[in-house]
């Protein structure tokens, strides 16, 4: 009787690792279009995004004045959270999306980074030549949010 329960142990545990082996994994679909429900959650990560653009105006300001101070605490200050919020958003965009979203967000920050250098180096051309490009940069960025 003791070598039939063994007999039936084995038989047991070759059955069920047969069968798990066998199975098919499940598979995640990737998802191709934004439900409105994802919308609804990205715009969260909107909302910080659109006081920044708020934000250029003031910059745009201090930037006619000449006042370079005010330039470069407008950058490092309200507009400081920017790459986080723009990247982690990214993250949150279909896959499609994520990359072209990446890049501008990237592209957003080499544009404050000049601007900033500009500044503070006082040169009045290149720092509106590196806000206009920050600007068409991130509104590229927004564009690519899907809306409600």
């Amino acid at each position: 009787m003791p070598t039939l329960r063994a007999i039936v142990s084995v038989l047991l545990v070759l059955m069920t690792t047969l069968l798990v082996s066998c199975s098919s994994p499940q598979t995640s679909k990737i998802p191709t279009t934004y439900t409105p429900e994802k919308i609804e959650q990205l715009q969260v990560y909107v909302k910080p995004l659109k006081e920044a653009v708020e934000q250029l105006a003031v910059l745009q300001e201090s930037i006619s004045k000449q006042n370079w101070i005010d330039t470069r605490t407008i950058i490092h200050g309200p507009l400081g959270q920017l790459r986080k919020q723009m990247l982690d958003l990214s993250r949150s965009l279909l896959p499609k999306d994520q990359k072209q979203a990446t890049g501008l967000a990237r592209d957003v920050f080499a544009d404050f980074d000049r601007l900033d250098a500009a500044a503070e180096a006082q040169e009045a051309y290149s720092v509106e030549s590196a806000f206009r490009q920050a600007a068409r940069d991130l509104e590229a960025f927004l564009d690519l949010i899907p809306q409600a």
